[in-house]
């Protein structure tokens, strides 16, 4: 549904895009993360044919966004990060002006407002002005509006700034109900909400694509694993007994009450050996055995804080 190759946008010297490839198909939910200037909102702004790319091809729904942008206009409901709206429009006015625009056909419209202001939840506010309503609210006037005309993709650039903790849980539960419909690029700052719902996660960071593949899969890819065991033993026959486990490095081991003692070791990036850790502890009881794993933000702060990644792409996929 959604194709690019080699896409690259500048802005005069500056390289905001670099070369990114990338393939969303049908049906996928898709986490789009970067820090801020990472080239996100570019992007976004390239496929949803906002900017020309300077060189590289993108599609969306089979059309180039350079040579059939109506097209992909039509194939494509957005939800940019700071929603424009007519605040001088009542709820329910502006959502059919935007379905009239959007070519939903007049005796449909009215049905697909009212689907639309339901799922969006906004039917409570509907013959306000939108000038009037909260900034939780315009946000999901502005969600409603991308789904006015039932478009096949979504791109929602930060759905749920603004929103309150019960109404991101909204949002979240709406997008996983969508995704039975659509396929969607979903961008955000908050990686709990975007690991939550994306069945995918692409990261960008200085105008490149640096990873891409299921949560499991980065995070599996990250350092950061640590062993946490708590034996019947003395500390440093706990020690003993985990150095001899291949790949565990033994960060702590310290005695505590009843005759146990508490160890932490480090772990290899995919690996699991709690297996051969109770092989090796097997005349000792056992209290304690657990594997903790890098969390998803562990993972994008190895990935972005400077350090060039060793071909993340490759690894996760």
């Amino acid at each position: 549904m959604i194709r690019t190759s080699n896409l690259t946008k500048r802005f005069g010297a500056t390289t905001a895009v670099d070369g990114i490839s990338f393939e969303i198909g049908r049906g996928e939910v898709v986490g789009f993360l970067g820090p801020n200037g990472a080239g996100k909102t570019t992007t976004i702004r390239v496929l949803t044919c906002y900017h020309p790319a300077s060189s590289g091809t993108a599609e969306v729904a089979g059309h180039r966004v350079d040579l059939d942008p109506v097209a992909v206009r039509r194939a494509i409901g957005y939800l940019p990060e700071n929603v424009p709206i007519y605040t001088d429009l009542r709820v329910e006015e502006y959502l059919s002006y935007r379905a009239a625009l959007k070519g939903v056909p007049r005796r449909e419209r009215r049905a697909a407002v009212g689907r639309a202001m339901e799922r969006c939840g906004v039917l409570d506010v509907a013959r306000k002005l939108v000038g009037h309503v909260s900034r939780g609210y315009r946000q999901r006037v502005g969600l409603a509006d991308a789904l006015v005309a039932n478009p096949p993709i979504l791109v929602l650039d930060e759905p749920t700034s603004g929103l309150d903790p019960n109404q991101r849980r909204r949002i979240k539960d709406l997008v996983r109900e969508l995704a039975a419909e659509h396929t969607i690029l979903f961008s955000s700052h908050i990686l709990a909400e975007v690991q939550d719902v994306s069945s995918r996660i692409l990261i960008i960071h200085r105008g490149r694509l640096r990873a891409d593949g299921t949560p499991d899969q980065l995070v599996g890819t990250a350092s950061g694993r640590r062993l946490h065991v708590e034996a019947r033993a003395s500390a440093e026959g706990l020690r003993e007994a985990l150095s001899r486990v291949p790949g565990l490095v033994v960060e702590s081991a310290v005695g505590t009450t009843e005759g146990y003692a508490r160890a932490v070791a480090a772990v290899p990036p995919g690996a699991d050996p709690r297996d051969a850790a109770a092989a090796a502890l097997a005349p000792c009881m056992l209290r304690e055995l657990r594997l903790e794993l890098p969390s998803l933000e562990h993972f994008f702060q190895q990935v972005t804080e400077g350090r060039e990644p060793v071909a993340p792409v490759e690894a996760a996929s």
